[in-house]
């Protein structure tokens, strides 16, 4: 847990446990320019009840922060605006295989008071305590209040998103041109992980759309204009990244499709050459077969040379259906 009391943008005391929370809180509210940032990592159903208490959290936040899975959203609690976003982590790997793992989410959860902030983290993504170490060396990005932390989170959080966009296009290049290259390793099951990975990055961020639209519009106008003008250049960042998000998952779908007639090719080749063979077995099995009918008068059977000369024509047969099919393009 991390808790640090901010007055004027300047940490005036971080005491580090929950023992004076209530306290830190009651001084937040008497004085102007104060507020207390609490830091929370996957909290216990009791140590959120303690901070629910001290700062009067509406019961359904509480409910929604111990539901694991959450929507991205934004919403007004009287004075108090609870906001879920999802973060995500590109995970480092070697190559592409049918299980791996590209990127990494986890859901921060952030309720914005008049004189509080508290950020509730689920998951190993978006690790906080630097973002806290940055903001205290900038008093004047914190004097503006609770939203200047909000705005911190959502632009680190944004800022994620466009490394990812960065590494992803690098495995894509990758996946693309081993797609295409002669003798591809690349399997459909391989491509299609790579489209699962590429729709968990899609559903972290896509959805915030929504909440930085509302924080830079009329919706939340009461907000500072600065502080907005912050959340709307965020939001500009946030659209780069939803564009190069739904780019990806065009190129992924093209290269399953191509892939995928790349194997409805091979399939095709490999019948017509089976065909083929069939045919020049089929052509020297029906002369065998009237050969072997052992008629009375078939002059060969009663000819010296006949048994080689019905091999040579069943060779020669073979070796002309077998040219004319090469040249098809058959065999």
């Amino acid at each position: 847990m991390g808790c640090d009391l901010f007055v004027d943008g300047v940490a005036v005391e971080s005491p580090g446990s929950a023992a004076d929370l209530a306290r830190l809180h009651e001084r937040a509210r008497a004085q102007d320019g104060a507020f207390v940032w609490l830091g929370l990592h996957e909290p216990t159903e009791a140590a959120l009840t303690r901070v629910a208490e001290v700062f009067a959290l509406h019961p359904l936040v509480v409910e929604d922060i111990l539901h694991r899975e959450q929507r991205v959203k934004i919403e007004r609690y009287e004075d108090m605006v609870f906001l879920v976003v999802r973060a995500a982590q590109y995970v480092e790997h070697e190559r592409i295989t049918a299980t791996s793992e590209m990127v990494s989410t986890g859901f921060v959860r952030i309720l914005i008071g008049p004189q509080f902030v508290i950020t509730v983290r689920q998951g190993t993504v978006m690790e906080l305590s630097t973002l806290r170490t940055d903001l205290s060396a900038d008093p004047e990005m914190l004097a503006q209040g609770p939203w200047a932390v909000v705005h911190g989170i959502l632009d680190r959080l944004v800022d994620g998103y466009v490394d990812i966009a960065a590494a992803m296009q690098t495995d894509l290049d990758l996946t693309e041109a081993a797609v295409f290259a002669p003798g591809t390793p690349v399997t459909v099951e391989q491509i299609y992980q790579l489209k699962r990975q590429l729709m968990k990055f899609k559903a972290a961020v896509l959805p915030l759309q929504r909440p930085l639209a509302a924080l830079s519009g009329k919706q939340f106008a009461d907000l500072p204009k600065e502080i907005r003008r912050y959340f709307s250049d965020a939001a500009d960042h946030h659209a780069a990244a939803v564009e190069q998000v739904i780019a990806f998952d065009d190129v992924v779908n093209t290269l399953l499709q191509a892939r995928l007639t790349q194997l409805t090719v091979d399939q095709n080749n490999d019948l017509r050459k089976i065909a083929s063979w069939a045919a020049i077995a089929a052509l020297t099995t029906a002369i065998a077969g009237v050969y072997g009918m052992n008629f009375a008068h078939m002059p060969e059977l009663t000819w010296r040379y006949g048994y080689p000369a019905i091999m040579l024509v069943m060779l020669v047969s073979a070796g002309v259906l077998y040219w004319v099919l090469r040249r098809a393009g058959w065999l």
